[in-house]
Formats: structure tokens, sequence, C-alpha cells
């Protein structure tokens, strides 16, 4: 990727966006095509026609999605397969249409079924039913990376897409109900020592399983595959590392500092039991995450804490 070119980046307030951006401009791009949803609705067709037909982007990372964890994915099904499938259908045709050289496409890992052998291997996609906490966005992503492969099979379009573990770092969603659980846990447990409560209580068994990527080696990796991969076949990016959500809150409460008790609310939903990526393949090109977990959680605790501050200035 030519870093001087016109690059766009949809979603670019995000946390993935968010990161891309800071990572294109510490490697010199001085070309970056930005606009908020309130500038361009990705979700309007004739909007984003419009731009593309205007700004000509030559690369793209598609980064823009309604997200959320489960209590947002129950709770709004409609808003997440809908405007999901309009974002990905306006941006890669447009883009295809109007001469990008590359697209990167950000799906997720919540694309594999939900029973699948671990560690996921790409090959495993549509060989099972989904977890039927997110199926909505799932089948919206699924949609857009065989968007992606089918205008590459037709048209020759040079569209690729990464398949991201659970993301966390800065710019992340932080509401009190429809963030992920690395957020979601760092808001509680900060509040639980602002208020010195006895006690945090925190959805489901503990039990599940999960990886997580620092936001910034997403970046990090997603300008190793701009630069290093033209192929249709789906890639997973993660960190290799996995552990349970009781002992990721056990490590959150350990870098805030809190001294109370967690405890867990068996009545609430557990997700997916386990999902660990196989990152062979991705591996096997050349690249591996770098950032600790708990440098990546200390950072992130430091970020949400300035961003709290400037909030309430």
């Amino acid at each position: 990727m030519d870093i001087h070119a016109r690059i766009y980046v949809a979603g670019h307030r995000g946390l993935v966006g968010s990161a891309i951006v800071r990572r294109l401009l510490a490697e010199g791009a001085d070309n970056l095509l930005l606009r908020t949803h309130q500038e361009l609705d990705l979700t309007h067709q004739a909007q984003v026609e419009e731009f593309f037909t205007t700004e000509k982007p030559e690369y793209v990372f598609l980064a823009a999605a309604r997200v959320g964890g489960i209590h947002a994915n129950s709770t709004y099904p409609a808003e997440f397969i809908r405007d999901n499938l309009a974002i990905q259908t306006n941006v890669i045709h447009s883009a295809w249409k109007h001469g990008a050289k590359k697209l990167l496409f950000l799906g997720s890992s919540c694309i594999y079924p939900r029973d699948c052998p671990q560690p996921i291997k790409e090959e495993y996609l549509l060989t099972g039913p989904l977890e039927s906490t997110n199926e909505w966005y799932a089948i919206a992503k699924i949609a857009g990376l065989k968007m992606c492969q089918a205008y590459r099979q037709q048209y020759g379009f040079d569209a690729v897409c990464a398949m991201p573990t659970n993301l966390y770092g800065p710019g992340d969603n932080f509401h009190p109900e429809n963030s992920h659980v690395m957020p979601a846990l760092i808001r509680r447990i900060h509040e639980a020592k602002l208020v010195d409560s006895s006690e945090v209580v925190i959805w489901g068994s503990g039990q599940p399983l999960r990886e997580f990527l620092h936001v910034d080696d997403l970046a990090d990796a997603l300008m190793f595959l701009m630069n290093n991969y033209s192929n249709g076949s789906i890639i997973n990016v993660g960190s290799g590392q996995e552990l349970s959500i009781s002992n990721l809150a056990h490590l959150v409460s350990d870098v805030i500092g809190y001294q109370g008790e967690l405890t867990f609310d068996r009545s609430k939903p557990d997700g997916t039991p386990r999902k660990l990526l196989d990152i062979g393949k991705l591996g096997r090109l050349g690249w591996r995450a770098q950032l600790g977990l708990s440098a990546g959680i200390d950072d992130t605790y430091r970020w949400f804490k300035a961003s709290q501050t400037h909030s309430r200035a």
C-alpha cells in the first residue's frame, strides 16, 4: 500500500478505526479520508455513492459497524443485522465501482459456529449453528465476507477479510449495558473502587474462556495484511492466548487496585463456552501480537480514566 495514497478509514472514530488512523499517521500517511457519521451515513446508499464518486479512495479499511455485547445484541437484533448489512453492501460495492485498489474488511470471531473445535481454524466457517446471543451480528459479518469473496471472484476486486478475536483498548465503548466484557469489567470495577464497594457482581459463571487482542496490535496486523496479503480466504487475527472470564476479572481488579470481592451471577448468560482462534495462517506469513494482556489492560484503563476526566471538564 502506498502510504501517501488516498486512504479511507470507515469508522475512524471507533475502537478499530481510531487505532488504524493512529498507525497510518505514525507511518506517514498524509492523505487520509475521514468522515463522521454526521458527515457520511454509511447506511445511506446515495451518500456513500456520492462520497466515492467525489473522493475516489485508493485503499479502504472497512472498520465501520454497529457493535456491542450480549445485552446489545439481544436488545437490538433488527438494528444489528440491518445496519451492518447496509454499511457493508454500500461500501464494498462503491469501492469496487469507483476503482479502489484494495479493501480490507473487518469481520469478527463470532462468525464461527458456537461449538466448533478449538482453536478455531478459518475453514470451520459455516460448519455448524452460531451462538444465539450474537447471531444477528454474525450473520451480517458472514454476508460481508462472502460479498468480498464474490466481488473478488467475479470482478477481480482485491478485497481481503480479517477476522479479529475479542478486541480492547483506547477508544472502546464503556457503556454500562451495551459494552463488551473487557470495557464492562474495567468500568464496573473502577466505579466499585471509587465508592469503596465491597463487591462487584459479574454476569455468568466466569468459566467461559476468551482470547483478547489489544487494538493497536490489530492495527499493526491490518497494515501487515494490506502490504502482504492478497487472497480471498479469510484470515484470523488474534493473540493466541486465552483465559477465563473469572481470571480476566481478577486481572482487571489487580490493574485497577480494587480490593473487594468478585462474585458471579450464574442466572445470566455465559455466551460461547470457548473462543480461541487458530492464528497459524497469519503466523506463517510472519506476524504475531506484541502487547501482553496486563500491559494492555493498564493502557486501556489509563485511557478510560483520562476520558472520564475530560468528559467532566
